[in-house]
Parts: C-alpha cells; sequence; structure tokens
C-alpha cells in the first residue's frame, strides 16, 4: 500500500500536468473561434469567452469579397505547401540515402557543405535569387515557391540521423546481392522504413510553405497568385474605414484548417514511429 500512494500522486500530477497544457494549446485555437464569430463592432468591446451570431456573416463576407480571392489562395496555398512538402521530404530522403548508404572520397565534404548551407538565413540570398528566377522567366510564378524546396539542409540532417539509428546497412546489403537496382531498394525497401521521420517533416515543411509570407512576397505580384499569409496581410493592411476585425479572424481561421487535417491524416506514422523508437529502446 505505502508503494502505491506514491505511484498515485505522480499519475494524478502528471495527469494535471498534460490537462493543463492541453489546455493552454487549445485555448488559443478556441479564441480564434470565439472571435471569428463576433462582429467588428463586437471584437472591439474586448474579450468574449461566449461565440457571437456572425460566423456565417464573416465567411460569406470574406468569400464573396471581389478584391480577396480567398478560395484562389487557399488553393494556391495547397499546391505550394502540398508540393514542397512532397519533393523536400523525398529529395532530402534521397541526399541523406545518397550519404549513407554509398563511401565515396567528397562524402565528408559534401556533408560539411551541406550542413554549411543550413546557417545561411533566407533573407541574405533573396536578392540574388530574385535576379535569378526574373531572368529564367519564373517572376509572379508558384514555381519559386517549390523548386526551392528539394534542397533543404535541415530536413536532409534529420533524415540522415533517423537512418543512422534506423537502417542497417546489411538490409541494404541484401537487397543489392538480390539484385535490386538502387532507385527500387530507396523506393520500396528504405521509404516504408522512413515512413515516421518523412511523416514529421512533411508536416514542418507544410507548415513552413504555408505560412511562408517572405518569399511570396517578394516573388507574387497577382491576385490570383497569392497565397495565403499574404491574403491576410492584405486584410490587415486594408483601409481604415473598410477594415473589418471579423473577416481577418476567419480568413485565419479557415488558413488553419488544412494544417489541421494534414496533422490529423500523418499523426498515426508519426505515433507508430515513436512506438518503434521505445520498442528499439
Amino acid at each position: 500500500m505505502k508503494g502505491k500512494t506514491p505511484n498515485r500522486i505522480r499519475s494524478i500530477f502528471a495527469h494535471l500536468v498534460l490537462i493543463i497544457l492541453s489546455f493552454m494549446c487549445l485555448f488559443f485555437f478556441y479564441i480564434l473561434f470565439i472571435n471569428a464569430t463576433r462582429s467588428h463592432a463586437d471584437l472591439q468591446k474586448g474579450f468574449s469567452a461566449l461565440p457571437g451570431n456572425y460566423f456565417f456573416q464573416n465567411f460569406m463576407n470574406v468569400a464573396n469579397d471581389g478584391t480577396f480571392p480567398m478560395l484562389r489562395g487557399i488553393v494556391n496555398s495547397l499546391v505550394v505547401s502540398g508540393c514542397s512538402a512532397a519533393i523536400c521530404t523525398y529529395f532530402s530522403a534521397l541526399t541523406a540515402y545518397g550519404l549513407y548508404a554509398y563511401d565515396f572520397k567528397l562524402r565528408k565534404i559534401a556533408f560539411t557543405f551541406i550542413m554549411a548551407i543550413l546557417v545561411m538565413p533566407t533573407q541574405v540570398t533573396a536578392m540574388g535569387f530574385l535576379r535569378l528566377i526574373t531572368k529564367m522567366g519564373m517572376y509572379d510564378s508558384l514555381l519559386p515557391l517549390i523548386i526551392p524546396s528539394i534542397a533543404s539542409p535541415a530536413v536532409f540532417y534529420f533524415m540522415y540521423s533517423y537512418m543512422q539509428s534506423s537502417l542497417p546497412l546489411s538490409l541494404v546489403e541484401a537487397a543489392r546481392i538480390d539484385g535490386a537496382k538502387e532507385f527500387r531498394t530507396f523506393n520500396q525497401i528504405i521509404i516504408p522504413i522512413m515512413k515516421p521521420a518523412i511523416a514529421v517533416q512533411a508536416i514542418f515543411t507544410f507548415v513552413g510553405s504555408w505560412n511562408n509570407y517572405f518569399v511570396p512576397a517578394l516573388v507574387i505580384q497577382s491576385k490570383d497568385k497569392m497565397t495565403v499569409p499574404i491574403l491576410i496581410a492584405m486584410l490587415r493592411g486594408a483601409d481604415y474605414m473598410n477594415f473589418d476585425m471579423g473577416k481577418i479572424y476567419m480568413m485565419i481561421m479557415v488558413a488553419i484548417v488544412p494544417i489541421i487535417l494534414v496533422y490529423l491524416f500523418l499523426s498515426k506514422y508519426i505515433i507508430a514511429g515513436v512506438t518503434l523508437g521505445g520498442v528499439k529502446g
């Protein structure tokens, strides 16, 4: 009985901590939903814990605004974020596999070079990047938001570290002995093993691309090609006489729905990866 009491206290304390953390995480989503249901005049009055009656009106105000292509912006962000997540995770895993499974002379130099790029901020190369895509005829298009995702040192390093801990080279050698080609080995053997890592980085890449404002604001000019962050900034920078906080909160709420759906879709792979790591440990 003496041993059960401390365990029960620890269990109660752990549950209390989890409840508090869950409340802190979900509280801001709740407030966002509440504000999206209130009018601009109600929002100016201050905080409210109860929803208002302007949810559908705010949604229709955003959807029917001829100067604000909400649906088009969401589609643009989905295309950019989805393609970026797909090519970033695939080619980063492929690069990590090349450096992990092959032993060649420039292996350490290549790894060091990729890690050196990791510490270089995007803003430093922004002007050169803008001049390059202008000369290539890709200015004011979605391609400059997708193609650079192929080279992601941070995702590469994560994939490389995951391979070191979860991918035995004997498995690769066995596939080679069986006559499997390198791309077949990677696509049919390595990718299934890397699913938890790919799911985690796909979420991070998707969210990062979805929330990216700097590069789209730099290269996109046409309204029909703008992404969600630029459109939200346009609402926030509207004329004072036409400024509507209800529309802004509604747009932000709509903008986070795809992120939540992507997380829910990929979360099972993350949980599977954590469970697998716990069993190995």
